[in-house]
């Protein structure tokens, strides 16, 4: 059996590597800005993550990747929005596809939506994360709420688990009904908070909530503090139906 070593957190910046062997290595939130890579050799490589002025053999690719997905997926140009009218349709996306993701999930023993596809999180775990990023970047830094956190959200998995009076219980298991009643609640504050979003709205800045907790007490931008928001919401649904797929295809 291979021996798997982990190198977690650790600072590789600065270095050079040569006549490295990485075969069948696993890389998990990783930064490369600013690297050069010569010589190398990428034979049934899978790269998931967000790919800007990235040149391969002399052709800048990131362009490239983007009119694929959208030619794809036509609703990825709706959640890129730019104004308070782009964001309710942005939201309104990310909703239906949500409950449509939910229902192939209700298809499957609850057993499989606890569990972890290639070390990514689970269909519940997602949910959870998603409700964490609700009650930060909506509740508490547009609507000011001190005290936002639902017991049963997860912070990301950078986060350190003494951050003040944020909750972290990783190994929490509610079932899907229980985190979905959770989300229905979240998903209906975002709601109202983009019905009543102008545009002289989004472009203000957020008044800091001195209150310990995530994000920092500090003034942000409420485009950022909603676009984090789609943008999350977006990106987990897709690695969430990615894994639906596979968990899917052992029962079949």
């Amino acid at each position: 059996m291979t021996t798997v070593t982990d190198y977690l957190r650790e600072d590789w910046s600065h270095s050079r590597f040569e006549e490295v062997d990485f075969s069948q290595s696993r890389f998990h939130n990783v930064y490369f800005q600013d690297t050069v890579i010569r010589g190398a050799w990428l034979q049934r490589v899978e790269i998931d993550g967000y790919i800007d002025d990235v040149t391969i053999n002399g052709v800048l690719v990131g362009p490239l990747i983007e009119a694929e997905l959208d030619r794809r997926d036509p609703d990825r140009r709706l959640v890129r929005p730019t104004d308070a009218d782009g964001f309710r349709r942005a939201w309104s996306v990310v909703v239906r596809r949500w409950d449509a993701a939910v229902e192939r999930a209700r298809a499957l023993p609850e057993d499989l939506l606890h569990e972890r596809v290639d070390g990514e999180w689970s269909f519940i775990e997602t949910l959870r994360h998603l409700v964490f990023a609700t009650d930060a970047w909506v509740l508490r830094a547009v609507l000011g709420d001190p005290r936002p956190y639902h017991p049963l959200g997860l912070v990301h998995t950078e986060m350190p688990p003494d951050t003040p009076a944020v909750p972290h219980d990783p190994d929490a298991r509610p079932s899907l009904e229980e985190i979905l009643a959770v989300r229905t609640d979240r998903i209906g504050t975002v709601t109202r908070v983009l019905a009543e979003l102008t545009d002289d709205r989004l472009e203000a800045m957020t008044q800091p909530v001195l209150e310990p907790g995530y994000p920092a007490s500090e003034s942000f931008a409420v485009r950022r503090c909603l676009g984090a928001v789609v943008n999350e919401e977006w990106l987990h649904r897709e690695f969430a139906e990615r894994d639906l797929a596979d968990l899917e295809g052992r029962l079949a």
